[in-house]
Protein backbone atom coordinates (compact mmCIF):
# COMPACT_ATOMS: atom_id res chain seq x y z
CA UNK A 1 0.00 0.00 0.00
CA UNK A 2 0.88 3.59 -0.51
CA UNK A 3 1.15 6.39 1.91
CA UNK A 4 -1.53 8.49 0.36
CA UNK A 5 -4.22 9.46 3.62
CA UNK A 6 -2.31 10.03 6.17
CA UNK A 7 -5.21 9.87 8.48
CA UNK A 8 -6.82 7.00 7.28
CA UNK A 9 -3.45 5.20 6.93
CA UNK A 10 -2.23 5.48 10.53
CA UNK A 11 -5.64 3.66 11.82
CA UNK A 12 -4.97 0.77 9.07
CA UNK A 13 -1.46 0.39 10.14
CA UNK A 14 -3.06 -0.10 13.63
CA UNK A 15 -4.05 -3.65 12.10
CA UNK A 16 -1.03 -5.64 13.21
CA UNK A 17 -0.50 -6.95 9.45
CA UNK A 18 3.28 -6.01 7.94
CA UNK A 19 1.99 -3.33 5.67
CA UNK A 20 4.90 -2.68 3.51
CA UNK A 21 5.14 0.61 2.26
CA UNK A 22 6.93 1.49 -0.94
CA UNK A 23 10.16 3.77 -0.40
CA UNK A 24 11.80 5.66 -3.39
CA UNK A 25 15.51 7.78 -2.97
CA UNK A 26 13.30 11.44 -3.51
CA UNK A 27 9.90 9.92 -1.48
CA UNK A 28 7.97 11.34 -3.85
CA UNK A 29 3.87 10.55 -4.29
CA UNK A 30 4.72 6.95 -5.27
CA UNK A 31 7.79 6.42 -2.76
CA UNK A 32 6.99 8.11 0.60
CA UNK A 33 7.57 5.22 2.79
CA UNK A 34 5.98 5.78 6.44
CA UNK A 35 4.85 9.03 7.67
CA UNK A 36 6.64 11.78 9.12
CA UNK A 37 3.98 13.62 11.28
CA UNK A 38 1.94 10.74 12.52
CA UNK A 39 3.01 8.10 15.11
CA UNK A 40 2.58 4.57 13.21
CA UNK A 41 4.11 1.08 15.05
CA UNK A 42 6.76 -0.84 13.45
CA UNK A 43 4.62 -3.37 11.38
CA UNK A 44 4.68 -0.25 8.82
CA UNK A 45 7.63 -1.17 6.86
CA UNK A 46 9.66 0.68 4.32
CA UNK A 47 10.71 -1.36 1.36
CA UNK A 48 12.60 0.20 -1.41
CA UNK A 49 10.69 0.34 -4.70
CA UNK A 50 13.41 -1.79 -6.99
CA UNK A 51 13.22 -4.70 -4.02
CA UNK A 52 9.36 -5.39 -4.51
CA UNK A 53 9.43 -7.61 -7.37
CA UNK A 54 11.40 -10.05 -4.91
CA UNK A 55 9.18 -9.04 -1.72
CA UNK A 56 6.10 -11.74 -0.95
CA UNK A 57 2.91 -9.63 -0.94
CA UNK A 58 -0.46 -11.18 0.22
CA UNK A 59 -2.57 -8.18 -1.06
CA UNK A 60 -2.50 -4.73 -2.63
CA UNK A 61 -3.92 -2.04 -1.15
CA UNK A 62 -5.06 0.41 -3.96
CA UNK A 63 -5.81 3.94 -3.56
CA UNK A 64 -5.40 6.13 -7.01
CA UNK A 65 -6.08 5.62 -10.31
CA UNK A 66 -3.07 4.70 -11.40
CA UNK A 67 -1.69 2.22 -9.01
CA UNK A 68 -3.19 -0.92 -10.37
CA UNK A 69 -0.47 -0.02 -13.21
CA UNK A 70 1.89 0.67 -10.95
CA UNK A 71 1.44 -2.12 -8.91
CA UNK A 72 2.10 -4.61 -11.48
CA UNK A 73 4.96 -2.92 -12.59
CA UNK A 74 7.16 -2.70 -9.38
CA UNK A 75 5.56 -6.52 -8.16
CA UNK A 76 5.33 -8.18 -11.28
CA UNK A 77 1.85 -9.52 -10.81
CA UNK A 78 -1.06 -7.80 -11.65
CA UNK A 79 -3.87 -6.89 -8.84
CA UNK A 80 -7.01 -8.73 -8.95
CA UNK A 81 -5.19 -11.51 -10.79
CA UNK A 82 -2.32 -12.63 -9.92
CA UNK A 83 -2.53 -11.35 -5.97
CA UNK A 84 -5.63 -10.06 -3.95
CA UNK A 85 -6.63 -6.17 -4.34
CA UNK A 86 -8.96 -3.98 -2.83
CA UNK A 87 -9.24 -0.42 -4.47
CA UNK A 88 -10.04 2.17 -1.17
CA UNK A 89 -11.68 5.26 -2.69
CA UNK A 90 -11.48 7.78 -0.25
CA UNK A 91 -12.66 10.86 -2.23
CA UNK A 92 -16.33 12.21 -3.59
CA UNK A 93 -16.30 12.07 -7.29
CA UNK A 94 -15.85 14.60 -9.51
CA UNK A 95 -17.00 15.83 -12.52
CA UNK A 96 -20.57 15.40 -13.49
CA UNK A 97 -22.04 14.16 -10.48
CA UNK A 98 -24.07 12.26 -9.58
CA UNK A 99 -23.33 10.39 -13.06
CA UNK A 100 -19.28 10.17 -12.10
CA UNK A 101 -18.61 6.52 -13.28
CA UNK A 102 -15.45 5.08 -11.19
CA UNK A 103 -12.09 3.99 -12.91
CA UNK A 104 -12.69 0.29 -11.44
CA UNK A 105 -16.37 0.63 -13.05
CA UNK A 106 -15.29 -1.87 -15.85
CA UNK A 107 -13.30 -4.13 -14.01
CA UNK A 108 -15.05 -7.01 -11.57
CA UNK A 109 -11.78 -8.60 -10.01
CA UNK A 110 -10.98 -5.59 -7.55
CA UNK A 111 -13.44 -4.35 -4.80
CA UNK A 112 -14.35 -1.35 -4.57
CA UNK A 113 -14.14 -0.10 -0.68
CA UNK A 114 -15.82 3.51 -0.01
CA UNK A 115 -15.35 5.10 3.17
CA UNK A 116 -19.13 6.55 3.13
CA UNK A 117 -22.10 5.40 2.51
CA UNK A 118 -22.56 8.82 0.42
CA UNK A 119 -19.70 7.72 -1.69
CA UNK A 120 -21.21 4.41 -2.41
CA UNK A 121 -24.48 6.01 -3.34
CA UNK A 122 -22.95 8.90 -5.44
CA UNK A 123 -20.34 6.97 -7.22
CA UNK A 124 -21.09 4.49 -10.45
CA UNK A 125 -19.31 1.95 -9.68
CA UNK A 126 -20.28 -0.24 -12.63
CA UNK A 127 -19.27 -3.95 -12.33
CA UNK A 128 -16.88 -3.48 -9.62
CA UNK A 129 -18.41 -5.23 -6.31
CA UNK A 130 -18.53 -2.37 -3.70
CA UNK A 131 -18.42 -2.55 -0.21
CA UNK A 132 -18.64 0.08 2.83
CA UNK A 133 -15.82 0.22 5.66
CA UNK A 134 -16.51 3.65 7.45
CA UNK A 135 -14.11 5.54 9.45
CA UNK A 136 -12.24 4.55 12.38
CA UNK A 137 -10.05 7.10 14.30
CA UNK A 138 -7.67 6.21 17.34
CA UNK A 139 -8.77 7.65 20.33
CA UNK A 140 -6.93 10.52 20.90
CA UNK A 141 -8.45 10.96 24.13
CA UNK A 142 -10.57 13.18 25.69
CA UNK A 143 -8.86 16.03 26.20
CA UNK A 144 -11.04 19.33 25.62
CA UNK A 145 -10.45 22.58 27.53
CA UNK A 146 -12.10 25.18 25.63
CA UNK A 147 -10.54 27.33 28.20
CA UNK A 148 -9.62 29.60 24.77
CA UNK A 149 -12.56 31.37 23.11
CA UNK A 150 -11.78 30.80 19.54
CA UNK A 151 -13.26 28.57 17.00
CA UNK A 152 -10.88 25.83 15.65
CA UNK A 153 -10.54 24.66 11.91
CA UNK A 154 -9.05 22.19 10.11
CA UNK A 155 -8.38 22.35 6.27
CA UNK A 156 -5.39 21.47 4.18
CA UNK A 157 -5.22 23.38 0.89
CA UNK A 158 -7.68 25.85 1.58
CA UNK A 159 -6.72 28.33 -1.35
CA UNK A 160 -6.00 25.67 -3.70
CA UNK A 161 -9.57 23.27 -2.47
CA UNK A 162 -11.47 26.78 -2.16
CA UNK A 163 -14.83 25.80 -2.53
CA UNK A 164 -14.70 22.35 -1.45
CA UNK A 165 -13.16 23.39 1.83
CA UNK A 166 -15.54 26.45 2.20
CA UNK A 167 -12.42 28.50 2.52
CA UNK A 168 -15.01 31.22 0.87
CA UNK A 169 -17.54 31.01 3.73
CA UNK A 170 -14.61 32.01 6.67
CA UNK A 171 -15.36 35.68 6.21
CA UNK A 172 -18.60 35.75 7.12
CA UNK A 173 -18.01 33.02 10.44
CA UNK A 174 -15.03 35.72 11.32
CA UNK A 175 -17.58 38.81 11.43
CA UNK A 176 -19.05 36.92 14.46
CA UNK A 177 -16.68 34.06 15.90
CA UNK A 178 -12.81 34.39 16.03
CA UNK A 179 -11.43 31.22 14.11
CA UNK A 180 -8.49 29.35 14.44
CA UNK A 181 -7.30 27.22 11.06
CA UNK A 182 -4.50 24.65 11.32
CA UNK A 183 -3.39 22.86 8.16
CA UNK A 184 -1.42 22.48 5.46
CA UNK A 185 -0.53 25.52 3.06
CA UNK A 186 -2.62 27.98 5.03
CA UNK A 187 -0.32 30.79 5.56
CA UNK A 188 -1.63 32.82 3.08
CA UNK A 189 -4.96 32.28 4.05
CA UNK A 190 -5.45 35.81 6.50
CA UNK A 191 -4.04 37.94 3.85
CA UNK A 192 -6.01 36.87 0.22
CA UNK A 193 -9.18 36.95 2.53
CA UNK A 194 -8.24 40.13 3.91
CA UNK A 195 -8.89 39.21 7.39
CA UNK A 196 -6.79 40.73 10.61
CA UNK A 197 -5.21 37.87 13.41
CA UNK A 198 -8.09 38.92 15.84
CA UNK A 199 -10.23 37.21 13.55
CA UNK A 200 -8.06 34.64 11.86
CA UNK A 201 -4.68 32.52 13.36
CA UNK A 202 -3.05 30.15 11.64
CA UNK A 203 -0.89 27.35 12.42
CA UNK A 204 1.04 25.52 9.21
CA UNK A 205 1.14 21.84 9.60
CA UNK A 206 1.26 20.95 12.48
CA UNK A 207 2.31 17.33 14.13
CA UNK A 208 -1.01 15.66 14.49
CA UNK A 209 -0.58 15.10 18.28
CA UNK A 210 0.27 19.14 18.55
CA UNK A 211 -2.71 19.62 16.72
CA UNK A 212 -4.70 17.89 19.18
CA UNK A 213 -3.82 19.44 22.02
CA UNK A 214 -4.86 23.13 20.52
CA UNK A 215 -7.89 22.06 19.00
CA UNK A 216 -8.98 20.57 22.68
CA UNK A 217 -8.37 24.11 24.01
CA UNK A 218 -10.92 26.19 21.96
CA UNK A 219 -14.03 26.26 22.48
CA UNK A 220 -15.58 24.87 19.61
CA UNK A 221 -15.05 23.18 15.99
CA UNK A 222 -16.12 24.07 13.04
CA UNK A 223 -16.83 21.88 9.92
CA UNK A 224 -17.22 23.99 6.87
CA UNK A 225 -16.84 21.29 4.12
CA UNK A 226 -18.53 21.39 1.13
CA UNK A 227 -17.66 17.87 -0.99
CA UNK A 228 -15.81 15.88 1.46
CA UNK A 229 -16.30 12.18 1.86
CA UNK A 230 -16.33 12.53 5.67
CA UNK A 231 -13.25 14.68 7.08
CA UNK A 232 -11.60 12.68 9.49
CA UNK A 233 -10.36 16.21 11.59
CA UNK A 234 -14.15 16.15 12.61
CA UNK A 235 -14.59 12.91 14.03
CA UNK A 236 -11.08 13.56 15.91
CA UNK A 237 -12.77 16.65 17.08
CA UNK A 238 -15.40 15.20 18.38
CA UNK A 239 -13.52 12.72 19.90
CA UNK A 240 -11.59 15.17 22.09
CA UNK A 241 -14.34 16.26 23.31
CA UNK A 242 -14.85 19.33 21.52
CA UNK A 243 -18.85 20.56 20.10
CA UNK A 244 -19.21 21.01 16.30
CA UNK A 245 -20.86 22.79 13.91
CA UNK A 246 -20.76 21.20 10.59
CA UNK A 247 -22.08 22.10 7.38
CA UNK A 248 -24.46 19.75 6.52
CA UNK A 249 -23.26 17.96 3.09
CA UNK A 250 -22.06 14.64 2.04
CA UNK A 251 -21.66 12.60 5.31
CA UNK A 252 -21.92 14.82 8.16
CA UNK A 253 -25.46 14.08 9.26
CA UNK A 254 -24.76 10.77 9.49
CA UNK A 255 -21.95 11.68 11.62
CA UNK A 256 -22.88 14.13 13.99
CA UNK A 257 -26.02 13.58 16.16
CA UNK A 258 -28.10 15.90 17.54
CA UNK A 259 -26.88 16.14 20.75
CA UNK A 260 -22.73 16.22 19.78
CA UNK A 261 -23.48 19.20 17.66
CA UNK A 262 -24.79 21.40 14.81
CA UNK A 263 -25.42 20.19 11.44
CA UNK A 264 -26.88 22.66 8.37
CA UNK A 265 -26.82 23.63 5.39
CA UNK A 266 -27.26 27.69 6.55
CA UNK A 267 -23.80 29.20 7.36
CA UNK A 268 -26.07 31.55 9.44
CA UNK A 269 -27.40 28.67 11.76
CA UNK A 270 -23.94 27.03 12.42
CA UNK A 271 -22.52 30.61 12.99
CA UNK A 272 -25.17 31.35 16.08
CA UNK A 273 -24.50 27.94 17.19
CA UNK A 274 -20.89 28.60 17.60
CA UNK A 275 -21.69 32.08 19.36
CA UNK A 276 -23.64 29.66 21.75
CA UNK A 277 -20.65 27.53 22.42
CA UNK A 278 -18.61 30.32 22.99
CA UNK A 279 -20.70 32.22 25.31
CA UNK A 280 -21.84 29.58 27.28
CA UNK A 281 -18.86 26.84 28.60
CA UNK A 282 -21.06 24.59 29.94
CA UNK A 283 -23.26 24.28 27.08
CA UNK A 284 -19.99 23.48 25.24
CA UNK A 285 -18.75 21.06 27.42
CA UNK A 286 -22.41 18.92 27.49
CA UNK A 287 -22.04 19.07 23.91
CA UNK A 288 -18.42 18.13 23.41
CA UNK A 289 -19.18 15.47 25.70
CA UNK A 290 -22.19 14.48 23.83
CA UNK A 291 -20.00 14.51 21.07
CA UNK A 292 -17.19 11.93 21.83
CA UNK A 293 -18.96 9.30 22.94
CA UNK A 294 -21.06 9.65 19.89
CA UNK A 295 -17.84 9.49 17.53
CA UNK A 296 -16.38 6.78 19.85
CA UNK A 297 -19.50 4.34 19.39
CA UNK A 298 -19.62 4.79 15.57
CA UNK A 299 -15.68 5.94 14.87
CA UNK A 300 -14.10 3.72 16.91
CA UNK A 301 -10.81 1.91 15.83
CA UNK A 302 -11.47 -1.31 16.80
CA UNK A 303 -14.90 -1.41 14.78
CA UNK A 304 -13.06 -0.30 11.84
CA UNK A 305 -10.33 -2.89 12.10
CA UNK A 306 -12.97 -6.03 13.07
CA UNK A 307 -14.51 -4.50 9.51
CA UNK A 308 -11.72 -4.29 7.36
CA UNK A 309 -10.11 -7.66 9.42
CA UNK A 310 -13.21 -9.78 7.48
CA UNK A 311 -12.98 -7.74 4.29
CA UNK A 312 -9.28 -8.85 3.81
CA UNK A 313 -9.95 -12.47 4.46
CA UNK A 314 -13.13 -12.28 2.40
CA UNK A 315 -10.65 -11.13 -0.46
CA UNK A 316 -7.91 -13.28 0.06
CA UNK A 317 -9.82 -16.08 -0.32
Amino acid sequence: MWHVHGSWTTAFVHSGHTCVLPLDPERGPDGRGRARTWDWPVNAVEVPVDELHDTEIDLVVLQRPHEPELAERLLGRVPGRDVPAVYVEHDTPRGGVPNTRHPLADRSDIPVVHVTHFNALFWDCGRAPTRVVEHGVPDPGHLYTGRTERVGVVLNEPLRRWRFTGTDLLPAMAEEVPLDLFGMSVGEVPRRLGLEDAALRVYEDPPQAAMHAELAHRRAYLHPLRWTSLGLSLIEAMMLGSPVAALGTTEAYEAVPSEAGVVSTDPYVLREALRGYLEDHEHAIRTGTAAREAALRRYGLSRFLDDWERLLEEVSR
